[in-house]
């Protein structure tokens, strides 16, 4: 075997071990308000909350609105329109927040990694703002909305591969501390 062969093929051979999870979550990236993009204002500086999320039983609580009513909406291909499913998601995220109004959001738009970097920043900023324009066409006040994209930079699932993208086209509706007016 050459030179050229042996480093083809551990180049191939980690080209593939970076495609297993042994861990199995595939989970990286998450939540936050830094990133690219973004509008809105009225925030405090405390940021995404992080600490204690209550009970998920409590349909006040942030974590209620997480796995309940659930914080992410899908998108196809190259697309900022919402589906059925998507709005669904959305009408139970604006009657939570309009049941707790000392609460913000940060919209975050994501993309799958197809595409170039700007490209997906522009999409994630176009599926981010289709969320908060629905949210505010259900009573929301736009002054508790703020939008972030972060393209491509923060994949769920991280690999070439249909069901990885399918879930990277999303927009998660983060929950952050109360508003300061």
């Amino acid at each position: 075997m050459t030179l050229t062969s042996k480093i083809l093929l551990v180049l191939a051979t980690l080209a593939l071990a970076a495609c297993n999870n042994p861990r199995g979550g595939g989970t990286f990236g998450g939540g936050g308000a830094d990133g690219f993009g973004g509008n809105g204002g009225g925030f405090n500086d405390g940021g995404i909350q992080t600490g204690n999320l209550g009970d998920p039983n409590d349909p006040n609580s942030i974590a209620h609105f997480q796995q309940r009513i659930g914080d992410r909406v899908f998108f196809t291909v190259d697309s900022s329109s919402l589906n059925e499913e998507a709005r669904s998601t959305l009408n139970g995220q604006a009657r939570w927040l309009t049941s707790n109004p000392q609460y913000t959001i940060v919209i975050e738009g994501h993309a799958d990694e197809r595409g170039t970097r700007e490209y997906n920043v522009a999409l994630g900023e176009r599926r981010a703002n289709a969320v908060m324009q629905y949210l505010v066409s259900q009573g929301i006040s736009a002054n508790r909305l703020r939008t972030v994209s972060y393209g491509k930079e923060r994949p769920v699932e991280a690999c070439a591969a249909q069901r990885c993208w399918d879930v990277n086209r999303r927009s998660v509706t983060a929950v952050s501390g109360a508003r300061t007016s």
